[in-house]
């Protein structure tokens, strides 16, 4: 065993997970504050987030009153969660990318042109999609989806790491 994975505990695993996915998903709503939109492939990867962080927190109080048991078995939902995450992740930055085609309601071509200019400022009004192929910002080269990807392998290998102890 070597001298990283005897200090990965089921509490320290548990808080860094904890820690990563609340200031992960802090900082798309911020993102998103400034004005970056979220497609529906954005808002899709952040269930991952939204029952991520209260099992990790359950995990953390568990490991914090000596109850290791149940904070491996939160910390191997929680590698199964992210795991999907950066799947997903993956998929969405591959979209992005033009490596796969995305979901038809958020990729592809905007539709039929307006017949008329009062046809057009009606869609104008009605239609606001924000499109899932397109990137708003890109951080050291990746997409916020990317970096999805990225921190959710992160927070696998860490939880994974955790629950086996």
């Amino acid at each position: 065993m070597t001298e990283i994975s005897r200090r990965i505990t089921p509490l320290r695993a548990a808080l860094t997970v904890l820690v990563l996915a609340t200031a992960t998903i802090a900082g798309a709503w911020v993102f998103e504050s400034f004005g970056y939109l979220p497609c529906e492939l954005c808002l899709q990867q952040r269930w991952a987030y939204y029952v991520g962080v209260p099992v990790a927190a359950l995990a953390v109080a568990l490991a914090w009153r000596g109850s290791n048991g149940g904070a491996r078995l939160g910390l191997a939902l929680l590698a199964v969660v992210f795991f999907g995450s950066a799947v997903f992740g993956a998929y969405h930055a591959g979209v992005e990318w033009g490596f796969w085609p995305g979901p038809t309601g958020c990729t592809g071509s905007a539709g039929a042109p307006a017949a008329s200019m009062d046809a057009f400022m009606s869609q104008l009004q009605t239609v606001k999609v924000v499109r899932c192929d397109q990137v708003a910002i890109r951080i050291l080269g990746l997409s916020l989806a990317g970096w999805n990807a990225v921190i959710s392998t992160f927070m696998t290998v860490v939880a994974l790491a955790g629950a086996r102890r």
